[in-house]
């Protein structure tokens, strides 16, 4: 059809850059290009990656003989900016600076899908969207406050899948979203686990802040004397770096791909399966953690993102967790068709896209000195 809409999806990874193309609801085409952690780590900062990872998409266009001045509308995976409510929201200047200046206090690789899906925005005259991006706040108050004046917990964690899941499966059980009690466990690159209280993601760990589970590419939680002897002997620079994108897997064996950590393991290498049923436990206790954030009432444990191809995840998280709900995995991610169909909406003039506002959606506790 000729007036069918042509959306180019990007969603920017710890490890990878996935690149969809949609005419109206039929996906063309997905691509996973994968960056090697050595690749990526030549970059200092996260920012630093955009031309090359801009220039990777374009080589796959051509590849895929598409020209992108066809293309009707770009969505990228975002973040990084101050908090948002979940929704999709029109890409514009000023997101696209708070983006890269990293005002929300996270340095998650999917901030740059927002900035590519910008630049494409701007090189080809056409409208960028965002949706759901990692720092979509629905905290409880109960979940923002730390033992520190004035430091508070944030919510940083996969949104966009983990609400495309949990949406999904509720569907699947003839329920409504809105209605369940979830806990979400995305498990990939980066590892968020998140308790969904009726629609709202009231709490779960900041995935890429040094909080949770160890991941393919981030060092998780570290009790923090230990590590503020380690800063001593090292620098800030290299613990924020550990945080999102040396630490785990790359800091451990040199690569953030877990097909080379799990053939190890496979292989009866000792210290490739203490570290990843470590992994597995951790993530354990991050779910047993969020049950008691619903008090019990868990309606199902939501498995999913890139590493649940290995069967050995769900076995060991069914071992331990089993007792709180039913599990259930939906491997890989349904961020893709998430980003576009909304995106697809908008374009046919069925629903309008939020504007960015530039401004938290929570600004502390007001009338309380904390």
């Amino acid at each position: 059809m000729s007036d069918a809409k042509k959306i180019l999806v990007i969603n920017p990874g710890s490890t990878s850059t996935k690149v969809s193309l949609f005419k109206d609801e039929k996906s063309v085409f997905e691509k996973s290009l994968f960056h090697d952690a050595d690749v990526l780590l030549k970059f200092p900062h996260v920012n630093d990656q955009l031309q090359f990872r801009y220039d990777v998409i374009v080589d796959m266009l051509r590849e895929e003989k598409t020209a992108p001045e066809s293309i009707d509308a770009f969505v990228g995976r975002g973040g990084s900016a101050c908090t948002q409510p979940g929704g999709i929201t029109i890409i514009d200047e000023k997101l696209f600076d708070d983006t890269a200046a990293g005002v929300g206090g996270s340095e998650h690789p999917a901030k740059l899908g927002v900035m590519l899906a910008w630049l494409f925005s701007q090189k080809y005259n056409k409208p960028a969207y965002t949706l759901n991006p990692t720092n979509v706040d629905e905290y409880s108050d109960l979940a923002r406050l730390t033992g520190i004046k004035g430091v508070y917990r944030v919510s940083h964690s996969h949104v966009l899948n983990q609400k495309a899941v949990a949406e999904y499966h509720a569907k699947t059980i003839g329920r409504k979203y809105g209605d369940c009690n979830f806990i979400v466990a995305h498990i990939d690159g980066g590892i968020t686990v998140c308790a969904h209280d009726h629609g709202r993601m009231v709490d779960g760990n900041m995935g890429a802040d040094g909080e949770g589970a160890f991941t393919p590419t981030r060092i998780g939680s570290v009790p923090v004397l230990q590590l503020l002897d380690y800063i001593e002997r090292h620098s800030i620079e290299d613990v924020r770096l550990r945080c999102s994108r040396a630490g785990g897997f790359v800091d451990f064996f040199g690569t953030a791909n877990a097909d080379t950590v799990h053939a190890l393991v496979d292989k009866g290498d000792e210290k490739a399966s203490l570290v990843w049923n470590t992994m597995i436990y951790q993530i354990c206790k991050m779910i047993g953690a969020m049950s008691a954030v619903l008090c019990g009432r868990v309606d199902g444990i939501l498995l999913t993102g890139g590493l649940m191809r290995f069967a050995d995840i769900k076995d060991g998280i069914e071992k331990r967790c089993g007792f709180i709900a039913p599990i259930s995995v939906y491997p890989g991610e349904m961020e893709q068709e998430a980003l576009a169909l909304p995106a697809l909406e908008v374009l046919r003039g069925n629903i309008s896209p939020r504007k960015y506002t530039g401004k938290n959606v929570w600004n502390g506790f007001e009338g309380l000195d904390l």
